[in-house]
C-alpha cells in the first residue's frame, strides 16, 4: 500500500509491544490509514520516515482493532521511502490536493460518524472556526512502572532489536511532564478541548526546555506561543483528530489531536489552479 504519512504520534509504551508511535496517513485516493503497532525507533533507517513523506508498505487489515482505518505492518524491515511532498514556500499547495480532500467543520456530525457502526470514522481533517486558548497542565513525570519492567524484560531478551548495539544503546523515550491542549469552537458555536499527541509537540518541548535552562513553565510559555499565536492565529490552520480505541465507543468525545496542517493563507485562485 502506498501511504502519505500525517501522524506520528508521540512514543509510549505498550505491555505487548514495548515503545511504539502510532502513524497514520493517507493513500493516493484520499483514504485515511492507521498503521499500529509500529516500533519506530527500533526500525532500521533506511526505513524510517518523515511527515508528508510517500511511503510503500506491506499492511494487513488489523482486526484486533474495530476501526476501519487500522492496519499493521507485515514487517517493521519491508517500509520503503517512495517520494515527498515539500511545503511549497509555505503554501503547502501540492500537500494540500491530498490532505485536504475531505475536512469536517462540525464536531457532532464527527462524533456522530464515530458512533455510527457503519462508518465508524476515526481519523478526519478538521478545521476549527474559532481558537479560544492553549492551555498546559502537569501530568504524570514516569512511565508506568509495570510498561517499565516489561521493556527491560524485553530489552534483555533482545527480540525487538535488530542486533547487540540496538540492545545496549536503546533507552526509553523520556515522558513529557505536562499535557497540552486546544480549546476552539466549531462551525455551529460548540467549545471543545482537546488534547494534542503529536510527536512535534513532545520535541518542541524539550528543545525549547533546554534553551529556557530547565524552566518548565517558561518552556510551556514558549509551546503555547508556538502552537496559538503562531501556527492558530497566522496559519491556515487544521487539526489532524484520531480517535482512541480504548475510548472510541464509551466516551462522548473520543478524539484527540494526532497532528496538523499549518500552511499558509493563500488566494483561494492559486488553490483552484
Amino acid at each position: 500500500m502506498k501511504v502519505l504519512i500525517l501522524v506520528k504520534t508521540y512514543p509510549s509504551i505498550s505491555t505487548k509491544y514495548g515503545e511504539t508511535v502510532c502513524t497514520a496517513g493517507i493513500t493516493e485516493d484520499g483514504k485515511w490509514v492507521r498503521i499500529y503497532p509500529l516500533t519506530y525507533r527500533k526500525m532500521p533507517k533506511e526505513c524510517r520516515f518523515d511527515k508528508y513523506d510517500w511511503v510503500e508498505i506491506d499492511l494487513v487489515r488489523n482486526y484486533s482493532d474495530f476501526r476501519p482505518e487500522s492496519f499493521r505492518p507485515n514487517s517493521f524491515n519491508g517500509i520503503k521511502v517512495v517520494g515527498h511532498i515539500e511545503a511549497d514556500g509555505g503554501t503547502w499547495h501540492n500537500r494540500r490536493k491530498y490532505v485536504l480532500q475531505n475536512i469536517y467543520k462540525n464536531l457532532k456530525k464527527l462524533i456522530k460518524e464515530a458512533k455510527t457502526k457503519e462508518i465508524c470514522t476515526s481519523l478526519a481533517v478538521f478545521k476549527p472556526t474559532k481558537f479560544i486558548d492553549f492551555t498546559f497542565e502537569e501530568a504524570s513525570r514516569d512511565w508506568d512502572k509495570k510498561k517499565l519492567h516489561y521493556l527491560e524484560s524485553v530489552k534483555l531478551q533482545g527480540s525487538l532489536f535488530e542486533n547487540e548495539n540496538d540492545i545496549e544503546s536503546f533507552e526509553v523515550v523520556d515522558k513529557v511532564p505536562y499535557k497540552f491542549s486546544f480549546e476552539f469552537e466549531d462551525d455551529a458555536g460548540t467549545r471543545s478541548k482537546l488534547m494534542i499527541e503529536d510527536w512535534e509537540i513532545g520535541m518542541l518541548y524539550w528543545n525549547t526546555l533546554k534553551g529556557c535552562n530547565g524552566d518548565e513553565k517558561q518552556a510551556c510559555e514558549k509551546v503555547k506561543e508556538k502552537y496559538f499565536e503562531d501556527f492558530a492565529k497566522t496559519k491556515d490552520y487544521y487539526f489532524y483528530l484520531g480517535t482512541q480505541k480504548i475510548h472510541h465507543k464509551v466516551s462522548p468525545n473520543p478524539f484527540i489531536i494526532v497532528g496538523d496542517s499549518r500552511p499558509k493563507f493563500i488566494e483561494p485562485s492559486l488553490f483552484d489552479e
